[in-house]
């Protein structure tokens, strides 16, 4: 049965699923430096079987066997999962990724390709060796949380396939990650990010690459629309200075402006002494305002900064429409992390959770290929294709392939809910102390007759 998901792909796009067959594991296996001897679960079956586990909601290693039709027990999967190398499965998504983008017609944004980048986290099991190297919540007492992964994904803003995932400890920054995102990046790319990636570093370094950036203002980034340069409104906590320290260059609008960052005069402890000395003493950048007025939503003001300084080509509503698009990346982690399972790992160790975390990749961007064939097909958008109809169409066709009929969702603009849940939950208390120490209390207990 295993076997079966090469020939479901293969329906879809033969190019992608060329990747996935025996021969083509056994020669990235060779590709990087992998050794294994024949047996039962040899390296392609133990692959199969993971992308069966995967896509089944990362369900139990039991389960998995009997999803595999394999003739050992869970223990002995397990140790196979962990003979694999983890260059091995970054190398099947790298590949099946490639196969993926090459000949899918890309929709541009004024001619430039589009990404969307954001950071999220997932929790894993309570092990010494997951909290010495990611950490947990400083909100959580000792022996009472879990360890968290800090993961920084990029996602191709037109067809929603995960570009790149990157795995750090929790208390790690996204600026501090997201230059080594850039290599997937080509001259006059896009990148589409919230105001943590929003800073006279990561700008300078997009700019020396000919790449662009499209991002909210920092909260503290101090931002003036007058000609005086007087800070006007309310200011982030701790401002003492009355006057913008950016110079301002042109006025394109009245809340559209090209202004001169200044170099900071303290490097970032993420960025090497020599990169930082070759970023450039200025900056020009494009600041502008808007206001959103959504049934539903606050009315706020929101301040973008962007490396698109032509007026003319790009306007302040159309960079506002492509910020608004940055919300799809909450949608992608959302399919990863609630309809995939993801939220919650299941392996113990370190080297464990990122080969988990490398195949939720594999597996999502085979969903996201069955959407962008269902769209094609049923001439719609991507965006409108039912990723959990996508998802579960590629279980079934694993076991009996059928035809391509995905669930196309209704257009519902400004949809808006309350984020309220009315199911209540089990009323037991919350762990403050350690199980351990629990459990003694409980033993210790006085027995009433």
């Amino acid at each position: 049965m295993t076997s079966s998901i090469v020939q479901a792909v293969a329906n879809i796009k033969r190019n992608v699923a060329e990747y996935l067959t025996a021969n083509a594991i056994k020669q990235a296996c060779r590709d990087v430096g992998h050794t294994w001897r024949e047996r039962k679960l040899g390296p392609v079956q133990t692959v199969w079987t993971f992308l069966l586990q995967i896509l089944h909601g990362n369900t139990s290693c039991s389960h998995a066997v009997r999803l595999g039709q394999l003739a050992c027990s869970a223990e002995a999967y397990c140790e196979a999962r962990a003979r694999l190398p983890l260059k091995l499965l970054q190398l099947l998504v790298q590949r099946t990724l490639q196969a993926a983008r090459r000949g899918c017609a890309t929709a541009l944004w004024y001619g430039h390709r589009t990404f969307l980048v954001d950071g999220s986290g997932v929790s894993m099991p309570d092990t010494p060796e997951l909290q010495q190297h990611f950490g947990q919540s400083g909100q959580q007492l000792p022996g009472c949380g879990f360890p968290q992964a800090h993961l920084l994904a990029m996602f191709d803003a037109a067809t929603g396939l995960l570009i790149r995932l990157l795995v750090a400890p929790l208390r790690t920054h996204d600026q501090s990650q997201v230059a080594h995102l850039h290599p997937e990046l080509k001259p006059g790319d896009v990148l589409v990010g919230d105001r943590g990636f929003a800073s006279f570093v990561h700008l300078s370094l997009l700019c020396g690459q000919k790449l662009h950036g499209v991002f909210r203002a920092h909260q503290r980034q101090l931002v003036s629309f007058r000609q005086d340069r007087r800070l006007v409104g309310k200011q982030a906590h701790g401002t003492k200075t009355i006057f913008c320290p950016a110079r301002l260059i042109q006025k394109l609008g009245r809340f559209d402006q090209i202004v001169e960052y200044l170099k900071p005069k303290i490097r970032p402890q993420w960025l090497d002494a020599t990169t930082f000395a070759a970023l450039p003493a200025t900056l020009h950048v494009r600041e502008l305002r808007y206001r959103t007025c959504v049934r539903g939503f606050r009315v706020q003001e929101i301040a973008l900064v962007t490396t698109l300084l032509d007026a003319q080509r790009y306007s302040a509503e159309a960079l506002a429409e492509l910020y608004r698009s940055r919300w799809e990346v909450e949608t992608n982690f959302g399919y990863l992390k609630t309809t995939m399972k993801m939220d919650v790992l299941r392996c113990e160790s370190v080297a464990g959770v990122l080969r988990e975390l490398t195949m939720f990749a594999l597996v999502y961007n085979l969903v996201r290929l069955v959407m962008l064939h269902a769209a094609r097909e049923q001439r719609t958008r991507p965006t409108r294709v039912s990723f959990v109809d996508a998802l579960r169409w590629l279980m079934i066709a694993c076991q009996s392939p059928g035809p391509l009929e995905i669930r196309v969702n209704t257009l519902r603009p400004n949809r808006f809910e309350p984020r309220v849940k009315k199911r209540r939950p089990k009323e037991y208390d919350l762990m403050n102390k350690p199980r351990c120490q629990l459990r003694q209390e409980l033993a210790t207990q006085r027995v009433t007759p």
